[in-house]
């Protein structure tokens, strides 16, 4: 097989959601960095990789998938050993398929897209207090889905984990999640640091953008 490549940017959720999955299959493949503050994303030849200039980008033999959750899914199918990280089974399929729609409507754009790009992209400093209730109500719908499993979409660890725990751990930067209130969510952080490539793959490119994020100095309106 060719070595994969995976253009993106360490800080990105959706690029670490798809770190987590390449070093859960045990793949090898060639990271291209992708400076999105020099706009590098919107240079010919990356349009000419995905359109929609938007990271991460996978290339597989010459063929190009973008959306994380899209590639997340692509590489358990073709590369997985079994279906565990995506199971084949409707119902347990059905249910990993909605936490994933979940972190890219609710949580990723409904949550922290909505105040990173004003931030990092615009210049400002000033974020309504709605946004930082839209996270709370994220933590909230998290609490619940843990509620009676040790993971996301159930018992089992799941590409639905690698997502959602990428951007949570960006979350953070705004509202942090409290330990009695949220202990279901932090019990289940706690176990995916565990994973003995959560660090390399997560760890350190959350720490790095919540730092980067907190420097903005941003105000909280009320």
């Amino acid at each position: 097989m060719l070595k994969l490549k995976l253009y993106g940017l360490d800080l990105s959720p959706p690029v670490r959601a798809v770190f987590l999955t390449l070093k859960a299959l045990g793949l090898p493949y060639d990271y291209i960095p992708v400076d999105l503050l020099s706009k590098e994303h919107m240079s010919a030849q990356y349009l000419q990789k995905n359109p929609q200039h938007t990271v991460p980008t996978l290339e597989d033999n010459g063929q190009f998938i973008w959306d994380s959750h899209a590639i997340m899914a692509y590489l358990v199918r073709k590369y997985g050993k079994d279906d565990s990280l995506y199971p084949k089974d409707p119902i347990l399929r059905a249910i990993v398929d909605q936490r994933l729609h979940f972190e890219s409507g609710v949580v990723f754009t409904g949550a922290l897209r909505s105040i990173t790009t004003p931030l990092l992209f615009s210049g400002r400093t000033e974020i309504p207090k709605e946004r930082i209730d839209a996270i709370a109500e994220v933590y909230d719908f998290m609490e619940e889905f843990l509620k009676h499993h040790n993971y996301i979409a159930g018992n089992h660890l799941t590409i639905a984990d690698f997502s959602l725990i990428s951007s949570i751990t960006s979350l953070v930067a705004f509202l942090d999640i409290e330990v009695v209130k949220y202990s279901q969510i932090v019990a289940w952080m706690r176990r995916l640091e565990q994973l003995p490539y959560y660090e390399e793959a997560n760890g350190s490119g959350a720490t790095k953008l919540v730092a980067e994020l907190k420097n903005a100095n941003f105000t909280i309106l009320p």
